[in-house]
């Protein structure tokens, strides 16, 4: 059996939620139960994630250093243990169950001052093993209510086991043995006789791990554990539950067969069937995986291993894994930049099957072909029928995915049919069994009462039951397959058998739910679409309606009665209908359409938008004429519905949202309105909107629908529309009349530049996608309204374009709002941040942009930040949103006439580190200026200080730095330091000038000050003089300040450090003499 890892969840949305995924805080270690994923961070945080919808249920917090070991109880969820930095090790009861709150209920200092390595849980009381580097091996026995009262008084809670030769690599616990393996070798310990023995007899070097190996089933049911210890060169022992060596397994060999690929979304699966040197590997880790595998990883890959028959299950190459957490046959890898991967492990043909139910046709295919040897087996048929193969191969795009394809049609044409056992049973069933299809094409089945097969049915539906239970525990979205039922039950107590024969019967005549119910829903709606045409084509031939003209409902136009007579609007509409008179339009349009193809192709047209706009506004009335909406389309054509649309967008009826898109236009609006993003629409849009046609109103040839295309494509770019008052309402009406001409790139490239202040534009452009993507899969999960299954929805559709990608994230910006707008960042570069801040609201784009920059490396963020400013002008904006939002409030920064206040250049700003980039980015002097002053507004004066030393502004920066009081500014590398004897005159009178002003220098807001206000920090004549005594000595610095005319009465602390600068200079002074001495003597010495 081929088995193979595959990726199907992605833990980044979850990191990004928990803010894991920043350079100072990281995930440090991970424990996974039944119903916990537990994540230490590097903060002393422990997060508690529910497994079930990866949701974040409670964080435990540790001032005791950061999480290095984490492990859950596997017998009860409410427990904990963990393990700090400093050698704490504390058990947590979460207490769920009675809903209050956690509490420690056990505490240990045993290990003080040394690196906890390893806890392990007892499988039956609540009692930790902790191992450390020292090999100290002690438990914690956890006090608890569940125990009863006075448990806590009767047993000692912290004890001591042994402590072995050197660090602790791994323990492990198994029926009152505890199994400890350290650097040099393995020790068994049986708990209740306290008893030690060593496992073999040959030492080792370094971190091997082992563990207990439980034999379930098969033969070995019953027997007691086996024990797996690691040893050099790719071996293991397998040993009894007494620590008796049995055999020694050698993997070295086996494991130069090639690498299994790891089938992710991350990256396409490569599979090279190239032989490999044989690995010799130390295995840091045994875990027991599964029923009958054996785990181990390195830093670079993961191995699975069937110890009992000798085997490599597999391996796969994983990138910088640090640890590795295992439940069933679930991996939860933690890398070293604190990435997280869960891993399933799988057969192929599951695989195939999980990755057909997400619908992701591509990387099914890939699969298919890549391990076709384990698709082609007749009993595979039940899982992977070839009706679904064959459905997967209509999924793919022939053009984009031809090899694909090919290697496809190859692996289906190998494909085995059931065999003839299967067969039988199915006619075993088959007359047993009666069934009736309905008219969507669900096979409807009725079990018969009383019949000899029920046994036999009754194992079949448990079995069946049991399967799809199996795969809903990772199935990432559960399929609600419902049968409605036309008729009441006969029986007041129903069978249990026919309700699973109902939905869960995998029998071979089961109906094809892609296919065949697809194909009745797409009859059953053309042949509705015929006949209410039909019968609104009666109605309009009928003379009695026209004379009765009534209001129409829903903002339509009014039928009024015109002085045509009666009979020539009914020759009209008669022609109208006339397939003749359609093809005379078309006819028309195609001409027009060439005419204006070839007029455009001279490059003295091509390059004169004037003349460009002519032949534009000449081809613009015919296309409005054929194709334009019913109430100004002259054909009279119904705007019947492609087949290839209504064959893609069946679904729609059932998973697309209930808003429709002016609703969603409308709520769009009304956020950016109340927004402080600038683009935002003031009014209100009078009567109601425009509908959006995403599809052509008729069927059009696709040589005239290229042309057509190119032609509206360059009016929107030029802004040339037919009848229009404004661009702005010319542009939005024309992209909801032919956005089915348009391509949604170009037409979002004109969006973001053209149209950029011309809100309603964007607004109609994102209409129309949301209208174009209702249709989509990722609607459905996005509308339940999880963020972190839609995100996993979103990147499973890659390779991404743009505009629908776009769509989907409107849709999760309205439900989630800044929660989702943080986790964009993923979707970088296929979303830009100027399709980020037109969509989301000033300070949610603020908090995207920080998490965008500052996901690089530090390194490479400020020419990252620099290639985003695309327009140059961007940048002063970002600077003032980023002045604006989660910012001091002036009044703390500036007095009344508009100066620092003091010290005020110590409040804290949330987007001080983007502040910071921007103000770095190299830009002309007018930016420069601007920035400066907008700096100065606000009060960013840490920004203010950097502009003016750019600038060369100096003066203006000493006199803000004697302002705000603090000589740290005059200090290090970002300070502003004198540079010359003029500069420091300068400086000191300023600081003279501050000082003799009226009003002496207080604390900011409420009184408390922002930093310390020691004399030594501050800006004073005495604290220059001292500063400048040290680089030009006491007796200059005090004859400038005399320069200056500025009198100092220099205090204790200040005449002592004169003192000591003075016979520093003289000592210093003797030494150069002594120095120049030796070296006249030495030369003297060299000419004799």
């Amino acid at each position: 059996m081929t088995v193979s890892g595959r990726e199907f969840d992605c833990l980044d949305p979850l990191l990004a939620a928990l803010r894991l995924d920043s350079g100072r805080l990281k995930c440090t270690c991970l424990a996974v139960s039944r119903k916990w994923l537990a994540l230490g961070t590097s903060a002393g945080g422990l997060h508690l994630i529910q497994r079930e919808g990866w949701k974040q249920r409670l964080i435990l917090t540790h001032k005791e250093g950061s999480i290095t070991q984490v492990a859950c109880c596997p017998h009860d969820d409410d427990f904990v243990a963990v393990a700090t930095s400093q050698g704490l090790v504390v058990v947590w009861e979460l207490q769920l169950e009675r809903r209050g709150r956690p509490e420690r209920v056990s505490v240990s200092w045993e290990h003080r001052g040394d690196v906890v390595t390893a806890l392990c849980w007892d499988t039956a009381a609540l009692r930790v093993f902790v191992g450390d580097a020292s090999g100290k091996v002690s438990f914690v026995r956890a006090g608890s209510s569940k125990l009863g009262k006075g448990s806590a008084f009767v047993i000692f809670p912290v004890q001591t086991i042994t402590t072995v030769d050197s660090r602790v690599v791994q323990l492990g616990y198994q029926d009152n043995r505890l199994l400890v393996s350290s650097l040099s070798r393995c020790y068994l310990c049986d708990t209740e006789r306290e008893k030690f023995w060593r496992v073999g007899y040959k030492e080792r070097d370094g971190e091997y791990g082992a563990c207990f190996f439980p034999q379930g089933r098969g033969l070995g049911a019953g027997q007691p554990p086996l024990l797996y210890c690691a040893r050099p060169g790719s071996r293991v022992w397998e040993a009894n539950f007494s620590g008796e060596v049995l055999s020694t397994h050698q993997f070295k060999q086996l494991l130069a067969c090639p690498s299994l690929p790891l089938i992710s979304y991350r990256c396409e699966p490569q599979y090279n069937l190239a032989q490999r040197s044989p690995q010799s590997i130390a295995f840091p880790r045994l875990l027991h995986l599964s029923d009958q595998n054996l785990l181990s990883w390195t830093d670079s890959a993961v191995y699975i291993f069937l110890p009992q028959s000798g085997q490599v299950l597999l391996w796969t190459e994983i990138k910088d894994v640090v640890e590795v957490a295992v439940f069933r046959s679930e991996l939860f890898c933690l890398h070293g930049d604190g990435r997280l991967s869960h891993l399933s492990l799988l057969s192929a043909e599951r695989c195939v099957e999980r990755l057909l139910r997400r619908e992701s046709w591509t990387l099914a295919a890939t699969v298919c072909c890549m391990f076709q040897h384990a698709v082609t087996p007749c009993r595979v048929r039940k899982i992977l029928p070839i009706d679904r193969l064959e459905y997967l191969r209509s999924q793919l795009n022939n053009s984009t995915y031809q090899d694909l394809i090919s290697q496809l049609e190859e692996v289906i044409s190998k494909l085995e049919p059931l065999d003839s056992a299967s067969s039988s049973r199915r006619s075993s069933i088959s007359s047993h069994e009666s069934f009736n299809v309905l008219d969507c094409g669900i096979y409807r089945v009725i079990s018969r009462r009383g019949s000899q097969s029920d046994e036999e049915t009754s194992s079949l539906i448990s079995q069946t039951m049991l399967e799809e239970e199996r795969l809903k525990e990772f199935s990432f979205i559960q399929e609600d397959e419902s049968v409605e039922q036309d008729q009441p039950p006969e029986r007041p107590e129903p069978d249990r058998s026919e309700a699973g024969l109902q939905f869960h019967l995998p029998l071979s005549f089961r109906p094809k739910p892609p296919r065949v119910a697809l194909q009745a829903v797409r009859d059953s709606v053309s042949s509705f679409v015929k006949k209410t045409t039909e019968k609104i084509n009666t109605l309009q031939m009928n003379s009695d309606l026209w004379a009765r003209p009534d209001q129409k409902e829903g903002g339509q136009s009014d039928v009024g009665v015109t002085s045509a007579p009666f009979s020539e609007e009914r020759d009209t509409e008669q022609s109208a209908t006339d397939p003749l008179s359609v093809e005379t339009y078309l006819q028309e349009l195609r001409e027009a359409t060439e005419r204006a193809i070839s007029q455009i192709q001279d490059p003295m047209v091509l390059l004169d938008p004037a003349c460009l706009g002519e032949i534009l506004q000449e081809w613009l009335p015919v296309l409005e004429r054929v194709l334009g909406p019913a109430d100004e389309n002259p054909s009279g054509v119904e705007n019947p519905v492609e087949p290839g649309w209504e064959r893609e967008h069946l679904d729609s009826s059932s998973t697309a949202p209930e808003r429709g898109p002016e609703e969603q236009v409308k709520g769009q609006t009304n956020q950016e309105g109340d927004s402080e993003s600038g683009p935002g629409p003031q009014g209100t849009e009078r009567g109601p909107a425009e509908p959006i046609r995403v599809c052509p109103p008729q069927p059009l040839p696709s040589d005239l629908l290229g042309d057509l295309s190119q032609l509206a494509s360059l009016s929107l770019d030029l802004g040339c529309f037919h009848g229009s008052t404004s661009c702005e309402e010319g542009a939005s009406s024309f992209l909801r009349r032919y956005f089915f001409l348009l391509d949604p790139e170009r037409a979002q490239r004109a969006c973001a530049f053209r149209y950029r202040d011309q809100p309603k534009v964007r607004a109609a452009y994102i209409a129309s996608l949301l209208e174009l993507t209702r249709s989509s899969p990722a609607v459905e999960v996005i509308e339940k309204g999880d963020l972190l299954k839609s995100l996993r929805t979103l990147r499973e559709l890659q390779p991404w374009t743009g505009p629908p990608l776009l769509a989907h994230l409107h849709r999760l910006y309205e439900k989630h709002g800044e929660l989702a707008v943080r986790s964009f960042t993923q979707f970088y570069p296929t979303i830009l941040p100027s399709d980020i801040m037109a969509m989301a609201h000033r300070s949610h784009f603020l908090a995207y942009l920080d998490n965008l920059v500052h996901s690089r490396a530090e390194e490479q963020r400020l020419s990252f930040l620099g290639s985003l400013l695309q327009p140059e002008s961007l940048r002063q904006e970002w600077l003032e949103l980023a002045l604006s939002h989660d910012a001091p409030q002036k009044a703390d920064t500036l007095t009344l006439n508009g100066q620092p206040r003091w010290r005020s250049h110590l409040f804290s700003w949330g987007y001080g580190r983007l502040l910071s980039l921007l103000i770095q980015l190299p830009a002309d002097l007018a930016s420069k200026q601007k920035m400066a002053e907008a700096c100065r507004t606000f009060g960013y004066w840490t920004g203010y200080l950097s502009l003016c030393c750019q600038l060369q502004r100096r003066p203006e920066a000493f006199a803000t730095i004697c302002r705000l009081d603090d000589m740290s500014l005059l200090e290090g590398p970002n300070g502003v330091n004198p540079e010359t004897l003029e500069e420091w005159k300068l400086l000191l009178q300023l600081s003279q000038q501050q000082r003799d002003s009226p009003g002496p220098a207080q604390p900011n807001g409420n009184g408390l000050s922002n930093g310390s206000c020691d004399s030594c920090s501050q800006v004073s004549p005495e604290s220059l003089m001292l500063r400048l005594a040290r680089i030009i000595g006491p007796d200059r610095a005090i004859e400038t300040l005399e320069d200056c005319g500025i009198c100092v009465e220099l205090g204790p602390r200040s005449s002592l450090v004169c003192e000591l600068l003075r016979m520093a200079e003289k000592r210093q002074r003797a030494l150069i003499q002594t120095m120049l001495e030796r070296c006249d003597r030495f030369l003297w010495s060299q000419q004799a």
